[in-house]
């Protein structure tokens, strides 16, 4: 069962009192489910945006990713505890497994097994993996069991549409979770994208995030802005037709933003 929301608010990027408005501007427009990691150095930002917001801990869904550092046994719970003592919370719904960083000394059964651990205390509610191909999502399943990895993060956008990752997800009824939608904003001047948007009289952000979610994915944009936090968020009600799909996805071109030395993995 997917309990992940299509629509998040992603914090990438983001610190100090900026990522704190983008995620108080965020709440109060009506955003519920948040996405930061160990690395952002934010959640100490993001717990205190929350802890003003009003908003009650049980309406939110609050995502946190393990960094490379803390993947041994005996550091990840620790690293997690304290993400929890940042965010303020006594959980989070959803950890993941950062990148899968191969070479790093640790073992896939070693992380995946201490985060199953975990979520049998009570730190996660959820557990899942991120920037992890078939490969390694197929070992992750192997150790943890396939119903308890409950997404795969992945960079995907209308540029870089991962088809092979994203069948292989969907047919072990793993959750995909799509990352930089907007490929570093470079899809929102693409002419295809941008006449859909004329055509629906939406921005073309809302056409790419829509695209998205009509395809099953869930979307973690962020913004600093207030009016694209705003904006943003209309794309839950935009309705794409089959030709505006099938334009969209013409629009594969392989374009990985992101891909750190030592941490990703061979791509499908």
């Amino acid at each position: 069962m997917n309990k992940i929301p299509a629509f998040g608010l992603g914090t990438f990027r983001l610190k100090g009192q900026v990522v704190i408005d983008s995620v108080r501007n965020g709440l109060e427009f009506g955003y519920r489910a948040i996405d930061t990691a160990q690395i952002y150095g934010n959640e100490a930002d993001v717990g205190e945006a929350i802890a003003g917001s009003g908003v009650r801990r049980e309406d939110l869904f609050l995502t946190t990713k393990i960094w490379v550092d803390n993947y041994a046994k005996d550091k990840l719970a620790p690293s997690l505890e304290d993400s929890l003592a940042k965010l303020r919370t006594d959980y989070v719904d959803l950890t993941l497994i950062h990148w899968p960083a191969p070479n790093n000394g640790v073992s896939l059964e070693e992380f995946m097994t201490a985060l199953a651990d975990a979520k049998a205390r009570g730190l996660t509610r959820e557990i899942g993996v991120s920037n992890f191909n078939i490969a390694l999502t197929q070992q992750a399943m192997a150790v943890v069991g396939k119903g308890a990895i409950a997404t795969n993060q992945i960079e995907l956008s209308p540029y870089l549409q991962n088809r092979k990752l994203v069948e292989f997800l969907q047919r072990e009824g793993i959750h995909v979770t799509s990352y930089m939608t907007l490929a570093y904003g470079k899809v929102l001047g693409d002419p295809v994208i941008g006449a859909i948007a004329q055509r629906h009289e939406a921005t073309p952000a809302q056409v790419a995030l829509a695209w998205a979610m009509q395809l099953g994915y869930s979307v973690i944009p962020s913004s600093t802005k207030r009016e694209n936090l705003a904006s943003n968020l209309r794309a839950q009600t935009l309705q794409l037709t089959a030709d505006d799909m099938a334009q969209i996805a013409a629009l594969e071109r392989n374009g990985r933003e992101v891909s750190p030395n030592g941490l990703a993995p061979q791509w499908d």
